[in-house]
C-alpha cells in the first residue's frame, strides 16, 4: 500500500464528501479512490468514513485521523517547497483569499509588479468578506480582518484599524450633524448584517476611557462592507466603517467624518496561513508583498486623516 497516496485520497474524499468529486480533483477513477480509502481502513483496522447513497461523512476515528493527515501532507508540501526554494524561485499554484476592498483598491493595481518578479507562480485570487476555512476550501493564504484563533493557523498582524462614523455631505446638510452617539437614533443609518447569523452588528464608540456599544435601528443593512459604504456615499444615511475602507471617499469629499472624538479602535488586519506552510517560499513572498501593501496604505490613510497644522 502506498500510504501517502491513500492518505491523499482519503483527505480529498473527506473534504468534498464525495468519492466521485474527489476522483475528479485527483485525476483518478472513482474505483481507484475507493480502493485507496478501503486499503487505508484495513491498514488502520477501523472505519474512517460513513458511506451512504447521498453523502460521505467522517466517523469519530476518521475525524481524528483527518486532522493528522492534513498536518502531515501540509508538512510534506512545505518541506518540498522549502528545499526547492533554496535552488529555484518560488513556483507553483498559490491560492489566496482577500477582503473585497483590499483586493479591488490595493491588490489589483500592484499585482503586475508581483507577477513580473515571480513569473513561475500561478495565482488564484478570491475576493471575500467572510471568514474562509483554509483547509476545507484549499486556500494557502488569506488577508483576514479580525482575530485569528484557529490553532492550526499562524497570523502575522500587519496593521490596526479605527472605526469612523461617516455620512455624505449632502445627507448632513439635509439632516444635520450628530453631536453625540445617542443622537444617531434620530438619523437614517446604514449597517452591516452577517450572512450566516442575520444579526446586525452594533456600533462602537470611544472617547478617552469611556466606551459605548450601541445596537442601533438600521434603515438599511448589507452583508457587504463595500455595499454599505457605497450606499452612504449616495446619501442613504450614516455609516460606521474601518478607516482603511473609507479613506478614499473621505479624501475626495464624498464622505465626511462625524463624531470624530468618538472614534473607536477597530479590528486588526493580518496575513494568515496554515502553520505547516509558514516556511513555504511562495507563502513567504506573497505574505511579505501583502503586508507591505497594507503598511504603505496605512501610512497614506494616516496622512489623509491627520488634520493639517
Amino acid at each position: 500500500m502506498d500510504q501517502l497516496l491513500c492518505m491523499r485520497s482519503f483527505v480529498r474524499v473527506a473534504d468534498l464528501h464525495s468519492f466521485t468529486r474527489a476522483a475528479d480533483v485527483l485525476g483518478l477513477s472513482r474505483a481507484v479512490v475507493s480502493t485507496h480509502v478501503a486499503e487505508l481502513e484495513r491498514h488502520l483496522r477501523c472505519q474512517l468514513l460513513h458511506r451512504t447513497t447521498r453523502r460521505v461523512g467522517l466517523t469519530s476515528d476518521g475525524s481524528e485521523y483527518l486532522a493528522r493527515c492534513q498536518r502531515i501532507l501540509a508538512e510534506l508540501e512545505a518541506a518540498d517547497e522549502a528545499l526547492r526554494g533554496t535552488r529555484l524561485s518560488p513556483q507553483g499554484r498559490l491560492r489566496i483569499d482577500v477582503p473585497v476592498e483590499f483586493g479591488r483598491s490595493l491588490l489589483i493595481p500592484a499585482l503586475p509588479r508581483f507577477t513580473a518578479r515571480y513569473p513561475d507562480l500561478q495565482l488564484e485570487v478570491q475576493f471575500n468578506d467572510r471568514v474562509v476555512d483554509l483547509i476545507s476550501e484549499e486556500i494557502d493564504l488569506v488577508v483576514r480582518v479580525g482575530a485569528v484563533r484557529e490553532p492550526h493557523l499562524v497570523a502575522r498582524r500587519v496593521v490596526t484599524t479605527r472605526l469612523l462614523t461617516c455620512a455624505a455631505p449632502e445627507y448632513l446638510r439635509e439632516h444635520g450633524v450628530p453631536a453625540h452617539p445617542e443622537e444617531l437614533h434620530r438619523h437614517r443609518l446604514v449597517g452591516y448584517v452577517s450572512t450566516g447569523s442575520r444579526r446586525s452588528h452594533p456600533w462602537l464608540f470611544q472617547r478617552g476611557a469611556l466606551r459605548k456599544r450601541l445596537s442601533l435601528p438600521f434603515n438599511i443593512a448589507f452583508n457587504s462592507p463595500e455595499a454599505e459604504i457605497r450606499a452612504a456615499i449616495r446619501g442613504a444615511g450614516v455609516v460606521q466603517a474601518m478607516d482603511l475602507m473609507v479613506a478614499e471617499a473621505l479624501a475626495s469629499g464624498r464622505l465626511q467624518v462625524v463624531l470624530p472624538e468618538w472614534s473607536a479602535p477597530g479590528k486588526p488586519i493580518s496575513v494568515v496561513c496554515r502553520t505547516a506552510l509558514r516556511e513555504s517560499p511562495k507563502i513567504r513572498v506573497f505574505a511579505d508583498f501583502a503586508a507591505e501593501l497594507l503598511r504603505q496604505y496605512r501610512q497614506r490613510v494616516d496622512a489623509r486623516l491627520t488634520p493639517s497644522a
